[in-house]
């Protein structure tokens, strides 16, 4: 009655929308596919290309590690997703446009060095997502009249600190218990 009035289409669960999977269980490791497929469809797209490494570093600074940037800022990258992630960065990388064995030249974590220390400024999926995460708790402490920090307080209580009680039980705001346990700890 109310799709009718507002002209609405009705969708069941799960769905997409704005590129996420609504109403999927956010800890299944399909749920990230959808931006693991991007970057393949991305990289295959440029191994018909030459480009210098600077020339790769540059792509993944600016094109890969863009793609995966709002579900980072939603959810915890869980450790098989970041370590494909990972690999793709890497293997394109090392080897561009050619097919087989990738030499890498320098172990990975280097990469993920700043300019000024010796790296690639390559990001750290794992240092970004925990800094996009952590913008959940700032806003928790400076958005102090907003409905989702009520929700939460109302629902786990406020401790004497600046943050939510702990969330303890297998039933909840598994995200918010994320959020809080990653960034807290």
């Amino acid at each position: 009655m109310l799709a009718s009035i507002l002209q609405c289409k009705i969708e069941h669960l799960p769905t997409t929308y704005l590129g996420m999977p609504l109403g999927n269980n956010h800890k299944e490791l399909e749920f990230l596919n959808g931006i693991i497929e991007k970057i393949e469809k991305r990289l295959a797209n440029w191994k018909t290309t030459y480009q210098s490494l600077g020339g790769r570093v540059t792509l993944i600074n600016s094109v890969l590690e863009a793609l995966p940037t709002y579900v980072m800022s939603l959810f915890p990258l869980p450790t098989k997703i970041e370590e494909r992630l990972d690999k793709l960065r890497s293997d394109f990388l090392w080897s561009g446009n050619k097919e087989g064995k990738k030499i890498h030249l320098v172990k990975w974590q280097t990469t993920l060095l700043s300019n000024k220390t010796g790296g690639l400024g390559i990001k750290n999926l794992r240092v970004q997502n925990k800094s996009l995460l952590s913008k959940w708790l700032w806003r928790f402490v400076v958005e102090d009249q907003t409905l989702w920090r009520r929700v939460i307080l109302y629902k786990y209580g406020q401790n004497e600190e600046w943050v939510s009680n702990v969330v303890d039980s297998t039933y909840g705001v598994s995200i918010w218990r994320s959020i809080r346990n990653l960034c807290l700890v």
